[in-house]
């Protein structure tokens, strides 16, 4: 997440008083049990003893408002028997509201003090939960489920996170690529970041994050989150987006995504070109036709079903007898696909 390192992080600046904020975390639960959770001054006193000072490398803004991590983890429907990845849980702010709920998870951290100092506060807050706490330290951009044999059984698992929003859109589409049993996730993002992952065809916003995103499955806002609940506070507004991925069998052909993600990159790479201009090296004009699209259209208008359809258009001229076209759209002379990006 962006920081602000000039920004006030006092009790005005968190709309807490000390008092309030000890209040809060020591709440019951929707279900009577007693709260264990961050306030401001635990983080600050935390961070101080790891020796740890939010930088804007690793994006970190923690949240100090037990409020918020409570709402994030009622908003993602975590349960006892739910399976969580939470990527940057930081001092354990979000760490301790999921594991408030019986569930089991897997911290995926890429700082080594926050990594190593996550257990002990655990240990401090929510003794009984630390079993069910596993902490991998690992850049989530970087990540393969080999690094992550907790999910290795197929068993679906849910991402909840606060994520970093440097690199907010990469993480999610990144894992969603790796992991194919990612089943669902509610994640903070910056506002804008938010509206452009569950953005319509059509619309200004609408863009490469939001039509690869919804190859994956659905997604939709799921809320806004204030300023004053982080530290240091953020100079953006944050929000939060709730997506569920198709079922097994529902969506799309894995194996076509890179020839599919292809085309999506070169439309948006020159967004407001027609689609002959932009995907005039991909698509020949017999796979315009065939798929029942107007050139003449820009790729922001196109939903993800026409972005499969153009695919699988492109590949069909290709693959015809009479046709010289060359190798398909976002492929080698051998058929091998491209990687294209997943941001």
């Amino acid at each position: 997440m962006e920081d602000n390192a000039s920004a006030p992080s006092g009790p005005a600046a968190t709309g807490l008083t000390g008092a309030a904020n000890a209040a809060a975390a020591n709440a019951v639960t929707d279900d009577g049990r007693p709260g264990h959770l961050l306030g401001a001054a635990d983080i600050r006193r935390i961070a101080a003893s790891a020796g740890v000072s939010p930088t804007k490398k690793f994006g970190q803004n923690f949240v100090i408002d037990p409020g918020t991590v409570r709402k994030i983890v009622r908003e993602a429907g975590v349960e006892a028997s739910t399976h969580v990845m939470e990527v940057g849980p930081g001092l354990g702010s979000l760490t301790l509201a999921i594991l408030e709920t019986g569930a089991t998870m897997t911290a995926v951290e890429i700082d080594p003090p926050l990594a190593e100092r996550l257990p002990d506060t655990v240990a401090e807050f929510m003794p009984e939960a630390t079993d069910r706490l596993t902490v991998v330290l690992h850049d989530a951009l970087t990540i393969q489920p080999a690094d992550v044999p907790q999910f290795a059984d197929g068993e679906p698992f849910r991402l909840v996170a606060n994520l970093p929003y440097n690199v907010a859109t990469p993480i999610v589409l990144t894992l969603l690529e790796r992991f194919e049993n990612l089943d669902s996730f509610l994640v903070m993002v910056q506002k804008e970041v938010a509206d452009r992952l569950a953005a319509a065809p059509g619309s200004k916003i609408y863009g490469t994050p939001s039509v690869k995103l919804a190859w994956y499955g659905t997604a939709e806002r799921a809320g806004v989150i204030g300023r004053n609940v982080f530290w240091p506070a953020p100079n953006v507004d944050s929000a939060l987006v709730r997506f569920r991925r198709f079922a097994p069998g529902a969506g799309y052909d894995p194996a076509e995504r890179r020839d599919v993600f292809a085309l999506i990159d070169a439309a948006f790479g020159q967004r407001r070109k027609t689609l002959h201009a932009a995907l005039k090296k991909m698509v020949p004009a017999a796979a315009f036709e065939a798929a029942g699209i107007d050139p003449t259209r820009r790729g922001e208008t196109l939903t993800i079903d026409e972005f499969v359809r153009l695919a699988h258009a492109v590949r069909t001229v290709a693959e015809a007898p009479a046709n010289n076209a060359g190798p398909v759209a976002g492929t080698t002379a051998e058929g091998t696909a491209m990687e294209s990006t997943v941001a």
